[in-house]
């Protein structure tokens, strides 16, 4: 009989834990061994509602504070967070299933994310300018109300901290929706911001599936929404909620092109590639999943093999999600065998001794691939990479502009040239050159371009506070009726 180590995840709402009334749950399951963690309450509307009352009546006095004194319990928090590092490494690495380096890369990027929500105070200032004279202007940037997060599986906590410490920060109240598959992290992030001081209700956490997703995108009093999964259901609620006159920002799905010229250096290329396409198991928006093999570049794809085979699950690769993520993995690549393409490296049945329950798959690379075959097309979402041959750069660029994606793309050269025309012409949000995994540092930005992202603004970085505030313009007047010109 399998055992639950940890009590039911019910909801955070107005600083309690909170059952829900719908009476449906699901069961939290490790990927490391199959075996279950905790059970999570799948939340209903009327949960939801009683979490947005929660937000309502705090959002008053909080939004009253000045920025500077809400940033003091961000910082809190920050310290926390390092206090804590090594049990939210160990929560993240038993709920995901990835591995111990990747959690610990996963908290330290949370602790980044949370340090330019303490910057805040030196970036949101008011601008004013005296217009004419005895008249100024002046522009602030001032909260919404109400506002909520949707987040996937695959980084349980710094996908959240893309959103909850600048939202908080610049006055809103949040509801956090987290994956139902890892529901653990975020229940501990609230605790430890309860912690550092946070007002109940300021932040709330409201568990589920498809159906708290839906009533987010409806709730009359949430103003807005940021999302991040699939491109598939980032339409579906970037529509929905802004049908409902929200702001939403959702970002979707990636199919990421790494442009790998014959003169790029092998080694740096070889390891850099091999480490996109299997961190996190693969599981991430920004992993390598095509290589475009421009020319002779068989030294470097020899490399790349070598490399490959240096990651093995269980030692230094996490796991997939669930079993049905490993099936789904496993099926594209037998399905690109059967059309023809060459396995190199095979990660199919893959099992690790001791965890026989887990769900694994090892490093895989597919050459001769054809731009029109499914795994070069979709996104595989695991350890997987797709080599496509090109006989020039062109070519390269245009098949990585025929994909219908644009979350990030790369070259690998010395060549300045080249590697600025990628630059110019790759359609994506974020490039790499020499980069495997272009994700940028704050305080950029992060967000792509095409059917990878959705909305006028990217979810991290300057651009968040565009989103996350509203602006109000005051026009103030002492002098007496002067009439030094028309604007007087």
């Amino acid at each position: 009989m399998q055992t639950i180590s940890h009590t039911q995840t019910a909801n955070y709402i107005g600083g309690q834990i909170q059952p829900s009334t719908s009476g449906r749950h699901l069961d939290v399951i490790s990927p490391l061994t199959g075996q279950i963690l905790s059970q999570v309450v799948l939340s209903n509307a009327a949960d939801l509602d009683q979490a947005v009352k929660a937000a309502q009546a705090a959002y008053p006095s909080w939004s009253g504070l000045t920025l500077k004194e809400r940033v003091q319990i961000i910082f809190r928090f920050r310290s926390l967070l390092e206090q804590h590092r090594s049990e939210l490494i160990q929560l993240i690495h038993t709920e995901n299933g990835k591995t111990p380096d990747e959690a610990a890369a996963e908290v330290d990027k949370g602790i980044e994310l949370c340090e330019f929500a303490c910057s805040l105070p030196q970036i949101v200032a008011d601008q004013v300018q005296e217009v004419s004279r005895g008249v100024e202007c002046r522009v602030s940037h001032k909260p919404l109300g109400v506002v909520a997060a949707i987040v996937p599986f695959n980084f349980p906590l710094m996908v959240p901290m893309w959103s909850v410490p600048n939202a908080i920060a610049l006055g809103n109240c949040m509801i956090l929706k987290p994956s139902e598959v890892v529901p653990l992290s975020a229940m501990r992030m609230g605790e430890l911001l309860a912690q550092a001081g946070l007002p109940a209700g300021v932040f709330n956490i409201v568990n589920g599936d498809r159906e708290i997703v839906e009533a987010i995108c409806d709730h009359p009093q949430i103003q807005a929404v940021s999302f991040v999964g699939s491109t598939a259901i980032a339409k579906v609620v970037y529509k929905r909620s802004t049908a409902n006159l929200k702001r939403c920002t959702a970002l979707g799905g990636a199919k990421n092109h790494l442009i790998v010229l014959p003169d790029a250096a092998a080694d740096m290329a070889a390891s850099n590639i091999a480490a996109s396409m299997s961190g996190c198991a693969g599981q991430r928006c920004m992993a390598a999943s095509a290589m475009i093999a421009v020319g002779n570049s068989q030294h470097i794809i020899d490399k790349l093999c070598d490399e490959a085979r240096k990651i093995q699950a269980g030692k230094n690769l996490g796991a997939v999600i669930s079993a049905a993520a490993k099936a789904r993995i496993e099926r594209y690549i037998t399905e690109a065998e059967q059309q023809g393409a060459k396995i190199l490296v095979d990660g199919r049945n893959t099992f690790v001794e001791g965890k026989e329950g887990g769900f694994y798959v090892n490093p895989t690379i597919i050459d001769y691939v054809s731009p029109d075959m499914a795994v070069a097309k979709e996104e595989i979402f695991g350890p997987v990479i797709a080599i496509i041959r090109s006989n020039s750069i062109e070519e390269a660029v245009r098949i990585e502009n025929n994909s219908p994606y644009g979350n990030a793309a790369a070259v690998f050269t010395q060549n300045g040239a080249w590697a600025k025309y990628v630059m110019e012409n790759a359609s994506a949000g974020m490039i790499g050159v020499n980069v495997g995994v272009p994700v940028p540092r704050e305080p950029f930005s992060f967000g792509g371009w095409n059917e990878s992202k959705f909305g006028a603004h990217d979810i991290t970085g300057h651009s968040s506070i565009e989103f996350w505030t509203q602006l109000k313009k005051t026009t103030i007047k002492w002098n007496a009726e002067a009439r030094t010109n028309w604007m007087s």
